[in-house]
């Protein structure tokens, strides 16, 4: 394995839209949602450790969730969990991880991964990795996955790629023309039918030069706070720094702020099984469904004129009758019976608004 590749994993988010099952003390990449045996976070890990020293993968977390990644990740070093004293988005997140790594080996080329995406063909997405990384390595260059859409879908962003030819290369490094975040519908469409766009996955890849060089001209304010650390990190005075710098650092995505104005970004066009299941809908997208197209995951259960649901409960021993519902979400838990309409998420993110604390 080459001791230069690192990877970084974002785990800090809280998984809002998978309420209520993911809640703010244990948030979605700490659950098992898929029922493999494994976290969201464990999968992760154990994805990148197959192509990278163990010890060169950092996860960026929340403070209040390290015991989480100590629990479910035993065998890393203290030295490799990142916590981050408040949530300011991807571009700090990353800032910070990239300056910790270089201390350590001014050499390095880092692969920037979320802590919750499904990879189903997991062969060839490795295969991509590394050919990134070598990619990254040679060029100066900021490195993206783009993903073959299957469907015009209007919540994830889309890369158009730059090229000559009538077909698109899975596997090879294209230079990125435009980003367009969540599109309606319509345009959605065009973009499927152009043969051009790919779903931005959210996976970078980089040398840490790079990035800190990117950083520095195109989000100075945030690079800035960072490389006054230089020197603090890896040591006593790391973590006093770090609160400091979190108060200061506005809250910015690395999207937004450097992928969509730099001039050197390339994407890897892909097809390995992808999805972020950012959300219930993503996840029904996905699981095998009943002959009345609903996702059941419970032991016992008896449906009448029931279609197109989405049904996710707890106690996988608890009998559940359920009659007369269509493109409904059911999700039970021990203290919230969450029951709304399949494609309402926004409005049960305006209901969160009025709950109690402790239900969320």
């Amino acid at each position: 394995m080459n001791t230069n590749f690192y990877c970084v994993i974002m785990a800090g988010g809280i998984g809002s839209r998978f309420w209520p099952i993911s809640r703010n003390l244990r948030p979605k990449q700490f659950l098992d949602i898929l029922g493999t045996g494994k976290t969201f976070l464990q999968e992760t890990f154990n994805r990148f450790a197959k192509i990278l020293p163990k010890e060169n993968i950092l996860i960026v977390t929340g403070s209040q969730h390290t015991d989480l990644v100590n629990e479910q990740l035993p065998s890393i070093a203290p030295s490799q969990i990142v916590p981050e004293p408040s949530r300011c988005n991807t571009a700090p997140c990353i800032a910070y991880a990239t300056y910790k790594i270089l201390e350590k080996n001014p050499n390095a080329t880092i692969v920037v991964a979320p802590s919750d995406h499904l990879i189903i063909n997991e062969a060839e997405f490795l295969n991509i990795i590394n050919k990134a990384l070598e990619f990254a390595t040679a060029n100066n260059s900021l490195v993206t996955l783009g993903i073959k859409p299957t469907r015009p879908e209007t919540g994830y962003g889309y890369i158009q790629l730059q090229h000559s030819g009538k077909k698109v290369t899975m596997g090879e490094a294209y230079k990125v023309k435009t980003f367009t975040e969540k599109p309606n519908f319509e345009l959605a469409k065009v973009f499927i039918e152009s043969g051009e766009f790919f779903w931005n996955s959210g996976l970078f890849v980089w040398k840490a030069k790079t990035i800190l060089t990117a950083l520095e001209n195109l989000l100075p304010e945030v690079n800035s706070l960072f490389e006054q650390g230089i020197g603090k990190y890896n040591k006593a005075e790391e973590s006093e720094f770090i609160k400091k710098v979190y108060n200061e650092c506005r809250s910015v995505s690395i999207d937004y702020g450097v992928m969509e104005k730099a001039d050197n970004v390339y994407a890897f066009p892909c097809d390995f099984g992808w999805s972020d299941l950012g959300t219930w809908e993503s996840l029904y997208l996905q699981w095998d469904k009943d002959a009345q197209n609903n996702m059941v995951d419970v032991r016992q259960v008896i449906l009448n004129k029931v279609s197109n649901s989405s049904i996710e409960i707890s106690k996988k021993e608890k009998l559940v009758v359920i009659e007369g519902l269509d493109n409904y979400l059911i999700v039970d838990t021990d203290d919230v019976l969450l029951i709304c309409p399949r494609n309402n998420e926004e409005g049960i993110k305006q209901i969160m608004k009025g709950i109690e604390p402790k239900y969320l």
